[in-house]
Parts: C-alpha cells; sequence; structure tokens
C-alpha cells in the first residue's frame, strides 16, 4: 500500500523549490499550517530559498497581524500572488500597492470551484460570476497594481450559444499545503476539530492533476484502523507527506482568538446564554434599518464589515433566529457566527457544508438576502467594495454572492473617515461630517455592476445612516430619508451626483434609533403581507412582472 513520508517541518520546507507554484486551504487562521508555513518564512529569512514563488489562496488567510498569507508576504519569498482576499494582511497589501509582487484577485467561490475544474482537465472554469466588475479583462481582469497590468491575463471572455462567460484559466500547482486533526500511519486525514471544512478534496485532486506533491499538517497520528472512514476527508494514497504540529497550542490553533472550542467544530454544543445587546452605534443603527427589508423564512449570508458586526446580534436581540437561517460563506447554517478576525464561524451550527459546495448554493440558487459591507456607489449603481485608496483587499466572496443573490442589500456609512452622528427618538443629527464622499460620480473599482444587477431585476438596496437608495433601471433612487437631516445640506450636497428621487420619499422608522428597539419581528410579518399583495396587484409598471433568472417579482418599475 502507497503510504505517505512522516516528516519534520523542515524536511518539507526541503521539498519546496524556488520558481514553483505554491497553494494554501484556509480562511482567516483557521486551519492554516503554521508549523510548515513559520519554517518556510525563517529558512527564507535566513537563506534566501525558496524564492520567486507564486501563492495560491482562495480564502483572506490571516489576523492583520500573522500567520499564513502574512508569513508569505515578503518581497523575494513571493514573486506573485493570485488570491481571494487579503484584507486581513495589511503587510500583502502594502507589497501589492508598492508594486513590490504581481498580484491578481479573483472571486473566492471561483477559485474554490476552479479546483474541480482542473481535478476534470476542463479548459477552465466557466462563468457569469465577475462579468461588468474588475474581474473582467475588458475592465482590469482582476490585476491589482501597475506591475501586473504589464502581464497577460489569466481571465477571458467566451461566448456560449450567444452568450458571454468568463474563463478562469487553470493554475498548475506544484505544492499543496493542507491541514487535518489526525493521520493515520496510513496518511489518512481527517478534521474532527477543524471550525471549517473548506475544499481540501477538490484542491488535493487539482494538485495530483498536475503532478505536484500534498503535504499535510496534523495534531497527531494515530493507528491504522482506528478513524471512521466515513471521518476521512483524504484519502491516505493521495498525501505525499504528513507533518506533525510541534506546538498544537501555537501553531494549529481552531482560530486566531483560541486553541479549541468544540462548540466551533461540531463535537458539542454550548449551552446557550443571553447575550448582552450590542451599544447603540450608527453601526446598529444602519443594520436594523437594512434588517427591515427581510420577510420571514428565508436564508441570509452576512458579508464582512458592518453586516457581519451587527447583523447577528440583532438577530439575537430581536428574537427572530427562528424566521431567518444565517449562512456564511465558508460553509455555515446557523448558529451564532463568530466576527473580526475570526469571521466564517460558528458556534452551535446546524450545518458545516464544504466551502466550495457553498459556493455552488451562492452561485447557482442564489442566497434569498446577502447582507454586505460597500466603500463606494456611483450614479449607474455601481458598488465598490473592494478598493479603497492604494489599498485593495480584494474581493473575497463578495463578487460570487453579489451576482446571484435575489435581494442584495449594502450597509454603509453616507460618509467616511470622520463621521459622527447622535440619535433620539425625533430622529438623527450630525454632529461633524465625514471628510470622504461615498456617493461618487464613478466608483474607483467596480465590485458590483448596477447595469447588469437592473437587467436582471435584482432588488438592490444601499442602506446608510441618512438615506435609503434602490437601484432601478435608471440608476440609484432614493426612496427613505432621515428625520432630523436636511434633504439638499446633509444629503444632495454630500453627493457627487443627484441621484433619482422617490415621489414618495419616506421618513426612515425612528424606532431604530431607539435604545431598546424590539420592532423587527413585526415589521417583517407586515413585509411579507406587503410583498405579497405587490405580486398579487402587480408593479407600478403594471405589469407584475417576474426575473426570468430567480422567478421572483422584484422589478425596478415598482419603486
Amino acid at each position: 500500500m502507497r503510504k505517505p513520508d512522516f516528516i519534520t517541518a523542515q524536511e518539507a520546507v526541503d521539498r519546496i523549490e524556488s520558481n514553483t507554484t505554491i497553494c494554501t486551504i484556509g480562511m482567516t487562521l483557521v486551519s492554516a499550517c503554521e508549523t510548515i508555513l513559520k519554517e518556510l518564512e525563517n529558512r527564507f529569512l535566513e537563506t534566501g530559498q525558496p524564492n520567486q514563488l507564486t501563492y495560491v489562496h482562495t480564502c483572506g488567510q490571516s489576523d492583520r497581524k500573522s500567520g499564513a498569507v502574512y508569513r508569505m508576504a515578503h518581497e523575494g519569498l513571493t514573486k506573485r500572488i493570485i488570491g481571494g482576499h487579503w484584507g486581513l494582511c495589511p503587510k500583502m497589501m502594502d507589497l501589492i500597492s508598492s508594486n513590490k509582487i504581481e498580484a491578481y484577485n479573483l472571486p473566492q467561490g471561483q477559485m474554490a470551484n476552479m479546483f474541480h475544474s482542473m481535478a476534470l482537465r476542463e479548459p477552465g472554469k466557466i462563468s457569469k460570476v465577475g462579468l461588468g466588475t474588475y474581474i473582467d479583462p475588458r475592465i482590469e481582469g482582476g490585476k491589482m497594481n501597475d506591475r501586473t497590468k504589464l502581464l497577460g491575463d489569466i481571465v477571458d471572455v467566451v461566448t456560449i450559444d450567444g452568450e458571454e462567460y468568463l474563463r478562469y484559466k487553470e493554475i498548475p500547482i506544484d505544492t499543496l499545503l493542507i491541514r487535518g486533526t489526525y493521520a493515520d500511519e496510513n496518511g489518512n486525514i481527517t478534521t474532527q476539530e477543524e471550525a471549517m471544512v473548506l475544499e481540501l478534496l477538490p484542491a488535493v485532486m487539482a494538485t495530483k492533476r498536475f503532478g505536484g506533491q500534498v503535504i499535510c499538517q496534523v495534531k497527531q497520528v494515530v493507528k491504522a484502523g482506528t478513524l471512521s472512514p466515513k471521518d476521512v476527508i483524504v484519502p491516505g494514497v493521495l498525501v505525499d507527506a504528513v507533518v506533525v504540529c510541534d506546538d498544537a497550542i501555537e501553531n494549529h490553533r481552531q482560530t486566531s482568538s483560541w486553541y479549541y472550542d468544540p462548540s466551533y467544530s461540531g463535537q458539542a454544543w454550548a449551552p446557550e446564554s443571553k447575550t448582552e445587546p450590542i451599544p447603540l452605534n450608527v453601526r446598529k443603527v444602519i443594520g436594523r434599518r437594512a434588517m427591515m427589508e427581510l420577510e420571514p423564512d428565508v436564508v441570509i449570508n452576512v458579508g464582512t464589515g458592518i453586516p457581519n458586526d451587527v447583523i447577528g446580534a440583532i438577530i439575537a436581540e430581536e428574537n427572530i433566529g427562528d424566521d431567518v437561517t444565517i449562512t456564511v460563506e465558508s460553509g455555515i447554517y446557523g448558529g451564532i457566527p463568530a466576527g473580526g478576525i475570526d469571521f466564517g464561524i460558528s458556534q452551535n451550527a446546524q450545518a458545516l457544508i464544504p466551502h466550495d459546495r457553498q459556493f455552488e448554493y451562492y452561485n447557482g440558487a442564489g442566497i434569498d438576502y446577502t447582507f454586505m459591507g460597500a466603500g463606494e456607489m456611483d450614479e449607474k449603481g455601481n458598488v465598490n467594495a473592494t478598493r479603497m485608496g492604494d489599498k485593495a483587499p480584494g474581493a473575497g466572496g463578495f463578487i460570487d454572492i453579489t451576482a446571484r443573490a435575489k435581494n442584495v442589500i449594502f450597509c454603509s456609512t453616507f460618509t467616511g473617515k470622520g463621521l459622527k452622528v447622535e440619535f433620539d427618538e425625533n430622529g438623527m443629527h450630525i454632529v461633524e461630517e465625514g471628510k470622504i464622499r461615498k456617493m461618487v460620480k464613478a466608483v474607483q473599482q467596480i465590485s458590483y455592476n448596477g447595469k447588469i444587477a437592473a437587467e436582471m431585476n435584482q432588488n438592490m438596496v444601499f442602506v446608510t445612516e441618512r438615506a435609503v437608495f434602490r437601484l432601478t433601471s435608471e440608476g440609484p433612487m432614493l426612496v427613505e430619508i432621515a428625520k432630523g437631516v436636511d434633504l439638499q445640506k446633509d444629503i444632495l450636497d454630500q453627493m457627487d451626483f443627484v441621484p433619482l428621487i422617490a415621489d414618495d420619499l419616506k421618513y426612515t422608522d425612528t424606532r431604530i434609533y431607539m435604545e431598546n428597539w424590539s420592532g423587527l419581528k413585526e415589521i417583517i410579518q407586515k413585509t411579507k403581507k406587503k410583498n405579497k399583495r405587490r405580486f398579487l396587484n402587480g408593479c407600478k409598471q403594471g405589469n407584475g412582472c417576474r426575473s426570468r433568472y430567480y422567478g421572483k417579482w422584484y422589478c425596478p418599475g415598482m419603486y
């Protein structure tokens, strides 16, 4: 029987040659192969070898100060990076913005599912996701700095049956680093104590297709035959080498903030406890207003930024956990999602499915509602959430999820950098205006294409603390403002374009500014009745239209 070599981290790094392609699987610091990556980083700093690596990773893998992507963020060690997100690794973003390395950014879900296409020897990953955004080679091609713009495209446009698609080209992998909990003596790998399922097996299959090597870091080696066959995620015959972690507390943590908690990996459920409400601030107010768009019995996705910080807490505070099912792009259903540097895991989850399979749902059927952070919106309804000045964190799952969601709810402050507001029962008051305008003539980078979304009849809402916009075929329409603000001075004069304004411009419900709200359940029940009535009666255009993409009744003419 073919068995892997059981080696040290030093021996593993000996096997990684200069000018080759290395790939790591993980999200934040979940499943990071820190024993191996630390040795790789130290070896380069001491000897300059290996060097000029192409580094491939689907998700953001760091915690803002160390780990995974951070270990690869050295000029000379990494020549080229092809990744999904760098928002948790400022050091890598600095290398990209200063043109020290070549950098391509691709949608996280497309990258996760590229492994399937590569393993099957298909001519690339074919998808409409990314069309009309900066991933489209006719716009930027996912090239994140001037140095990369001089290079060839790794995405192109193809036409099939008269329709345009993007083709994400294959990326041959020489070395794949993965992590498991246990390996048996035959190299069979399990992941019981990992907080995510991730896309280990497809990445292994893709690597093997190109003749690459698979190296796995584990906590412990156990006797052959003691692991349940159903628990084995990667068969041992597909593993070339196993490295036992030298210091599990330090280098095999379940996530950045703690070593191991069984309630995040499904071995136990933590007792339910009453959580303290998050403080009333501008982010919570935006989250409350965004969630007023919900209906009961829907499946939602929560992205990073304002949504990840407040949506889960509001669900608990407003007691609507039975009305919605919350999902996270990593493959989580239900539970209480962690936030910040531990994004992507959930305590007491109902289900944990593979990361790549989750994006099949998001890219195929489409989530009912996604709540996403945003940086800018322009007069065409384009949204930028991926480049702010010279900092480019990348897309993560943003492009995949917003491309096919039935309802896209963006959450953002109206202006940025220095905004201060106050709330009371009469509305809100601007104490100090932000220095950065977010309603711009043209966004710096197109992360979300308003024209394509409108053509698909996608229901897009852009929620801020003082104004709410809905996307129409003619661009964003201002449909609601907060009491206490001046329409001209505080909204229109703070925009670089003139929006459409609804004939029946409404005021935001002032109850969301109260310390104790307890009104969301009632609101979403009324929303369900209102939407049912709207479907039966037809929209304002009188045609009661349905989207051929989603079978939904949303139409820009309704608002």
